[in-house]
């Protein structure tokens, strides 16, 4: 049988490292975005012109229907879902106090709710067959807090907690559910914080530079690996020892 990722939040960043990365390791990937339709195409027809195949399907994951449809898109153009990574997320930067409820609800909404969506989508299948890996993509700030940020850390603080517990029920059915906490890593968002701001974070990371979404690509990877299969349940920091 095929190897089939669905990858959420797929179009950029680390979504795109993480899609090329399964892509080149044999996959076929649905490459999930919200809106950035012309960087997902993008991505798909690279990875088609790679000798792949590659699907870019839009859905807000936070938005069930939306999320089972895209699911049984990718399954019907590429076969059923073997690797499902809940990448897709938002930021948020503000008091405590000036956080809106709406902003709270969203929050986890898109990375709670999300993962809760496409996981219960593509479980039929991996439940079937017995066999399956999930990643789920959470945060360091899950892992400690983070002012100015507690949506964000208390949503990402839930996706392990699905994580771990969800990892428990699966093991017997030998699906794997594991979970990768980035520190900061040098995307489009980080850049724009400022030269001044990046090179404090460098002086805080042990490891003397940021992060790249190849590096949490190939902690995704590792996770999904076949012979990686008695690992379930971890919380893999990927953050140049940030937090130690």
């Amino acid at each position: 049988m095929g190897k089939t990722a669905f990858v959420t939040g797929g179009s950029r960043g680390i979504g795109r490292a993480i899609v090329r990365r399964l892509a080149a390791e044999g996959y076929a990937v649905g490459i999930n975005y919200l809106q950035s339709r012309e960087a997902a195409e993008t991505l798909a027809a690279e990875i088609r012109r790679q000798g792949g195949r590659a699907l870019a399907v839009q859905a807000d994951v936070a938005d069930r229907e939306a999320a089972d449809a895209a699911v049984r898109e990718v399954e019907e153009e590429l076969g059923p879902v073997t690797a499902l990574v809940n990448n897709a997320g938002i930021s948020q930067n503000d008091l405590f106090q000036d956080t809106t409820e709406a902003l709270w609800r969203r929050m986890f909404a898109v990375h709670a709710d999300g993962a809760f969506h496409t996981i219960q989508a593509v479980l039929p299948h991996m439940l079937h067959e017995k066999a399956g890996g999930i990643v789920n993509i959470s945060s360091i700030w899950g892992l400690r807090g983070a002012s100015c940020e507690v949506a964000y850390a208390a949503s990402k603080a839930a996706v392990i907690g699905l994580t771990r517990s969800l990892a428990m029920e699966l093991a017997p059915s030998h699906i794997r559910v594991n979970c990768v906490a980035p520190g900061v890593i040098e995307t489009d968002m980080v850049r724009g914080l400022g030269e001044e701001t990046l090179a404090s974070l460098v002086d805080q990371t042990p490891a003397g530079r940021l992060g790249t979404p190849e590096d949490v690509a190939r902690a995704v990877s590792f996770f999904l690996r076949d012979d990686a299969d008695f690992i379930t349940g971890q919380v893999l920091t990927v953050d140049g020892g940030f937090i130690l």
